[in-house]
């Protein structure tokens, strides 16, 4: 379709270049926009524009998705200069959380330490944080043993990702008696497949290969009855149960 003979998809990639110049979005936005005006305007939509107008919940998911695709080192960025800025519990715990995400968990871990101080010391949250990145840098017995403290400190503390950390920590450490305990509780309440698929994956390594193929079994079982979107979200754990169901 045209106006005034120019074409619909250019005019929507001018309007879109005003939002991202006035907006003071990336400069790239500019060039997507203008070398795929059609492609360019549709993806800007949703990365930027229809969050901004505060639009359904679930696009704004998917904007972010769009951006991270895109630009994904900006969140990692914002928070490093946040802390430059103002180095704050919040702003360390915001850089912390980004490092993490970016596979960098040996970096995060001095900035949960940094926030574990005056009124957050004893956090909870925060340390079982700290107990995931200390595990993802090897530190498995430093992790478990944060997790012990903590839960003797706040024994009506629930959180089942700190739940799969010290199950993963004490796997780590060669407890297998106590790593069958605890995956055994996690993967009937814990929220999609990680827990799971980390167990199917651990029972092969152990040798209890029929009962890992029975846990992946099940769970590929209840994924297959999932809208797409969400078997999309949970793609990654999907994957490794399917390899558990495989491997004899």
């Amino acid at each position: 379709m045209q106006f005034l003979g120019i074409g619909l998809h250019v005019i929507a990639a001018v309007f879109f270049a005003i939002h991202a110049v006035r907006t003071r979005q990336e400069l790239y936005w500019l060039l997507i926009l203008f070398l795929f005006p059609l492609l360019g305007s549709l993806v800007y939509g949703i990365a930027i524009w229809l969050p901004e107008v505060r639009q359904h919940r679930g696009v704004r998911k998917v904007g972010s998705k769009v951006r991270q695709l895109f630009d994904p080192t900006r969140e990692l960025r914002n928070a490093t200069h946040a802390v430059e800025l103002a180095p704050t519990v919040g702003n360390q715990l915001r850089l912390a959380d980004a490092l993490l995400a970016a596979d960098r968990a040996a970096e995060a871990v001095p900035h949960y330490q940094r926030a574990l101080q005056g009124q957050y010391a004893g956090d909870a949250d925060i340390q079982a944080r700290l107990a995931k990145a200390l595990l993802e840098t090897g530190r498995a017995g430093e992790a478990r043993d944060l997790l012990d403290r903590l839960i003797a400190a706040n024994p009506d503390f629930k959180s089942p990702s700190a739940h799969l950390v010290y199950a993963r920590a004490v796997a780590a450490l060669g407890d297998r008696e106590k790593a069958h305990e605890e995956f055994g509780v996690l993967v009937d309440y814990f929220p999609g497949f990680e827990a799971r698929a980390r167990y199917a994956i651990l029972l092969h390594e152990w040798g209890e290969t029929e009962r890992a193929r029975t846990l992946a079994a099940d769970a590929l079982r209840d994924a297959n009855r999932l809208p797409a979107h969400t078997r999309e979200s949970e793609q990654e754990w999907i994957a490794l149960l399917r390899k558990a169901d495989r491997v004899s």
